[in-house]
């Protein structure tokens, strides 16, 4: 090999090198920025120099000693790291120190280091005060970090987000709650050099498959006091941890929840007992692979040996059928339980039992929309009774046989043409909130009008608090009504109302309010 920079040529490639701080990185992304390939080495060490070379696909970090070098290598050989959740590959550069003054190009990855290093160096004075100007680069402001979940299609629970910010330190303490109708959460690290870099790597990441992003900010607070440890709150510090792979105690229903603490085992916790669902590649938590997923995380091998018994289960086998209870037989229909339930899943059907009106069956596409019409829609108000969903142990809903007296109490929906989810990878699944007393109107035909809009939900017998059109494209608009519950039978009564032109109305709840 020629010396000098002259000759990057990878001769033995696939063979490995001794030990060098020099790291050689392969099948890198064409779209990946110099900071995503700095984050891989942040956790180990500090990173001193990089070299990117698009054209190859390949990169080089160069650590600033070997000891942390040996270190990534070796974690990052049981849990492939993904960039852009594609997987890249980690190996030892037969180069002993990059040199890059004299190459083009280098300003950018220079920028990037220094923008890294300047985190790492000089900025310690942890007193707890807030001094960042620059857009809270620094630490020393704070280990707590605050996280948002948006697009939350499926149910985020403390377990997930503990599994995914202790790749990048000790988690001592997690909060969670629900503020403005999103999903929020403060957590805790014992360093905040720790905060910083989870901030940097995960700050815009989906958890699961095209959605459920995370936005994470420091927070203002220096450190958080957790009163009770359940599924809302929890302090790490304050259980008595197992021997063993240091995962936080939980209470026996806790464990058949989770299938084993802390991994990921299914996307949809909650009811205990759920398999998982589906079978998680090694150490993996995106669901399938979609661009901006969050890659496989934590958990090196030997904490996943033996966990994973089930593999590769239908998810649409299990617990995808609902039970709702304390209905009003005198309002309700199998046409307005589709349309409900519909906001949150694709509703194959639906069965009010004929001998207790108040109960129905629903038949939801899979178990994770059945989860999730059962979060969002549980305890809500509907005809006058707040209505029970819980998971059925039905595996499906029976048709009624030839000729069986139903009174049209069954109704198989699975060919309808209204179904929101049949698209993989819609924009609906982005767009589901929680019912609230403002709905999003959209598909209104060009020479419809505010007044003639109020108009259709006052007639109906709802009342219109306010309503306005979207700026950029009046096919779209927000109405407010009375109540969360006025709203909800709004929505049965008027999705899909034809508007004329061919159009007709589409009906969903906001996480705006006007």
């Amino acid at each position: 090999m020629a010396n000098g920079t002259d000759g990057k040529k990878y001769k033995g490639e696939r063979s490995p090198c001794d030990p060098s701080r020099v790291l050689h990185v392969r099948k890198v992304p064409i779209e990946v920025s110099e900071a995503e390939v700095i984050s891989l080495g942040v956790p180990f060490g500090k990173v001193t120099n990089l070299l990117m070379l698009k054209g190859k696909n390949q990169a080089f970090i160069e650590m600033a000693s070997e000891e942390a070098a040996i270190t990534m290598v070796n974690y990052y050989t049981t849990a492939t790291p993904h960039v852009r959740n594609q997987p890249v590959y980690i190996q030892y550069s037969n180069h002993r120190e990059l040199k890059t003054d004299n190459l083009p190009n280098q300003g950018r990855a220079q920028a990037a280091l220094q923008a890294v290093n300047a985190v790492h160096s000089g900025n310690m004075s942890l007193s707890g005060t807030a001094t960042a100007s620059d857009g809270g680069m620094m630490p020393g402001q704070s280990p707590v970090l605050r996280i948002i979940v948006e697009n939350l299609y499926y149910p985020v629970s403390l377990e997930v987000l503990h599994q995914i910010f202790s790749k990048f330190g000790t988690v001592l303490k997690i909060i969670t709650f629900t503020k403005n109708n999103q999903f929020q959460a403060l957590l805790q690290y014992a360093d905040p050099m720790n905060a910083h870099h989870a901030k940097v790597a995960l700050d815009g990441q989906n958890i699961y498959n095209g959605c459920c992003t995370l936005r994470v900010e420091f927070s203002k607070l220096t450190s958080l006091n957790v009163k009770y440890n359940n599924d809302k709150s929890r302090d790490f510090t304050r259980l008595d941890l197992p021997s063993g792979d240091g995962q936080p105690t939980m209470d026996p229903t806790m464990q058949t929840a989770f299938g084993a603490p802390g991994i990921i085992s299914s996307p949809y916790p909650g009811a205990a007992g759920f398999a998982p669902a589906i079978g998680f590649p090694q150490a993996g938590l995106s669901m399938q692979t979609m661009p901006g997923a969050l890659g496989p995380l934590t958990i090196p091998s030997s904490a996943m040996t033996g966990r994973m018994t089930i593999h590769g289960m239908a998810p649409t086998a299990i617990h995808s059928v609902l039970l709702v209870s304390n209905l009003n037989p005198e309002s309700i229909s199998p046409h307005g339980l589709f349309i409900l339930f519909g906001v949150y899943g694709d509703v194959h059907r639906v069965k009010i039992l004929f001998n207790k009106k108040e109960n129905a069956l629903i038949q939801m596409a899979d178990a994770t929309q059945a989860q999730l019409a059962m979060s969002h829609l549980n305890g809500q108000r509907l005809y006058g009774k707040v209505i029970r969903v819980t998971i059925s142990k039905h595996q499906t809903v029976q048709l009624p046989r030839e000729g069986q007296e139903d009174q049209g109490l069954t109704k198989d929906f699975s060919g309808s043409p209204l179904h929101r989810f049949k698209k993989p990878g819609s924009k609906n699944f982005q767009n589901i909130f929680p019912p609230s007393a403002t709905l999003h109107l959209s598909n209104i035909p060009p020479s419809t009008t505010d007044d003639f809009l109020k108009e259709l939900f006052a007639s109906s017998g709802y009342t219109v608090k306010a309503f306005k059109f979207f700026q950029k494209d009046r096919k779209m608009a927000l109405i407010q009504l009375g109540s969360v519950e006025e709203a909800i039978q709004a929505l049965i009564d008027l999705h899909n109302h034809d508007l004329g032109e061919n159009h007709h109305l589409r009906v969903s709840f906001s996480k705006s309010t006007i």
